[in-house]
């Protein structure tokens, strides 16, 4: 009897299996914390790349606060389009607009303040804005939502600012 013999013709081989998992697993990994954030710090190569002991994968994007723009806002790029609503972003939060690579927050009642939504330690997308607190999700790192700056580790450098404009109800991306 042959070794080919005793695999079914039908199923794929456990070598194939293992090497398709381990691939998922990959792309997941450096799909979550990216190849390389504007810090110039590698991805999942690095020492606490995806599936370390600091629980990536975080409390997740739910909330309320985190996520797309809302109905009442379409998609705006950077040409100045608007958007959101002002009554959009909750006093004291904030919300995250991934497609434009924006997060805008309300740390006061009337005032407004936007940032990059790329955490500065690896460039993995911030999902979260609560209590004050922008969130990033892969190795837990948090910023202020008044100033962008770094309240929690592992990033050091605080969350670039973005430009926006304020008129009457509407947010518009300068």
């Amino acid at each position: 009897m042959t070794s080919e013999s005793l695999h079914s013709q039908g199923a794929p081989a456990r070598r194939t299996v293992v090497a398709a998992v381990g691939g998922a697993g990959l792309a997941l990994g450096l799909g979550a914390c990216g190849s390389g954030g504007p810090d110039g710090a590698g991805g999942a190569g690095g020492s606490d790349g995806a599936g370390g002991s600091d629980g990536a994968g975080g409390s997740g994007g739910a909330g309320g606060s985190g996520g797309g723009p809302s109905s009442g806002a379409g998609a705006a790029g950077s040409d100045g389009g608007v958007l959101a609503r002002t009554t959009d972003i909750p006093e004291g939060g904030g919300k995250v607009f991934a497609a434009q690579g924006v997060v805008v927050t309300q740390p006061v009642k009337g005032r407004f303040e936007a940032f990059s939504s790329a955490c500065t330690h690896q460039g993995c997308a911030v999902n979260r804005v609560a209590d004050g607190v922008i969130s990033c999700p892969c190795h837990r790192s948090e910023f202020s939502a008044a100033d962008g700056g770094v309240r929690k580790g592992p990033a050091t450098r605080p969350l670039p600012a973005k430009g926006i404009s304020v008129t009457g109800s509407e947010i518009r991306l300068t």
